[in-house]
């Protein structure tokens, strides 16, 4: 019997087979696939998670009672209604809107309420379920990210020299999904040479075209590593100079798998695995300019972008893959593959480099490429330096329960 991550790299081989036969470019952002050689890695389409030798994979969800959560009495979960709110929204739009239809419509029509009523209100309508790895463990990685601020200019000159990159004109995608439903959410990237279908470039190669004036620039910025790490957030703001500020918000990505630069220096040699943060790498690149370029090249994965103007308060987050705005300290980006996006998570976890509780009420309203397990969460921070110093120094472990609707769950 073939093992069904054999079976897939041959899906995604056959796909591959299949667009270099057509040699079609009608939709360029519709179609593509990153080549046949092998099953390539990248971000939307991980191997499966490993096993306990001997066992059989745990359910991903496991029953449980309002006591298992432990501090769910103590959050004011009213600062969790309007989150919840908008996560209704988005789920209006999505194939598990039946499920929630009857909990959102009765959210809608109260009132603000007060912490003991929206407790009261989630525990007669939803029940909470114990995500559970396939090892049987229930704890997993908790990590941070948040929305920087670049400064930046409409024209390259002195100190704008970083271009931010529109999505390429030759970057095919294809949804995997609609080729086998087991590969859901999964999309391959690639581009045409000839009539075949090859990996896309990887960063040290659009870099190069970048300089050579063959990529679509949105504008340039001061600092290739404030720059880097606007794509790892996926989002961020941009301040030009005469002061106006507008929001650059993930578009699209090359296809390549995502490797931290701060693992490679912890490799090297350079600082050890309990410094590696995302500071620590700010000031090792301050230390050492003429290794930066170097460094970032060896995340071979890029980002692309598209513009938006800030709507709302200043303080309002970025849309997440939900397609709502993110809250500060009550959304988190999950795996959408073990999370249905949309859902009220506890997330019970500590704060970054303490031992000190943190237990809240969160959405599940985004995702993320490195964001892969069942326990696992990447918690938004919000906007600016603050919120950027939380997020860098954050690699907690903790646990998640997610609510759902009766009926929405597996019995």
């Amino acid at each position: 019997m073939i093992r069904k991550s054999q079976s897939r790299c041959l899906v995604i081989t056959a796909v591959a087979l299949l667009l270099a036969a057509c040699g079609s470019t009608a939709k360029p952002p519709a179609s593509g696939s990153p080549g046949v050689a092998a099953c390539p890695p990248c971000p939307d389409c991980p191997a499966a998670a490993p096993t306990a030798a001997g066992k059989g994979d745990a359910k991903p969800l496991q029953a449980a009672r309002w006591s298992d959560l432990p501090g769910w009495n103590d959050d004011d979960l009213a600062a969790a209604w309007q989150p919840f709110l908008q996560s209704c929204r988005g789920l209006a739009s999505r194939a598990q809107w039946p499920q929630w239809k009857a909990v959102c419509d009765d959210a809608r029509a109260m009132a603000t309420p007060a912490a003991p009523a929206v407790r009261a209100f989630f525990e007669s309508r939803l029940q909470p379920w114990l995500l559970t790895n396939p090892d049987g463990s229930t704890r997993g990685l908790v990590t941070g990210y948040y929305e920087p601020l670049l400064r930046g200019s409409r024209t390259r000159g002195q100190p704008y020299l970083q271009p931010v990159l529109g999505v390429p004109s030759d970057l095919l995608t294809i949804d995997l999904g609609s080729i086998l439903p087991e590969l859901k959410n999964m999309r391959l990237r690639g581009r045409l040479q000839g009539n075949r279908v090859v990996p896309y470039l990887s960063r040290a190669e659009i870099g190069k075209r970048a300089n050579e004036g063959g990529e679509r620039v949105l504008l340039y910025v001061d600092d290739p590593v404030e720059l880097f790490f606007l794509q790892v957030q996926g989002s961020g703001r941009v301040q030009l100079p005469d002061g106006s500020k507008l929001r650059l918000a993930y578009a699209d990505q090359n296809g390549h798998p995502y490797q931290s630069i701060g693992r490679v220096l912890v490799d090297r040699g350079e600082m050890s695995l309990e410094q590696a943060s995302m500071q620590s790498i700010k000031q090792w690149a301050r230390a050492n300019p003429s290794r930066v370029s170097e460094l970032l090249n060896a995340n071979p994965s890029y980002v692309f972008f598209r513009e938006e103007a800030i709507r709302g308060r200043d303080g309002d987050g970025p849309n997440g893959a939900l397609g709502v705005s993110l809250t500060p300290e009550r959304s988190i980006a999950v795996d959408p593959r073990h999370v249905a996006l949309g859902a009220p998570v506890f997330l019970a976890t500590t704060l970054p480099d303490s031992a000190q509780p943190w237990r809240r009420l969160v959405m599940a309203q985004d995702t993320g490429g490195a964001i892969r397990g069942v326990v696992r969460a990447d918690l938004f921070w919000g906007f600016g330096a603050a919120a950027g110093n939380q997020a860098g120094r954050m690699k907690q472990q903790g646990q998640m329960w997610v609510l759902l609707p009766a009926g929405a769950a597996p019995p």
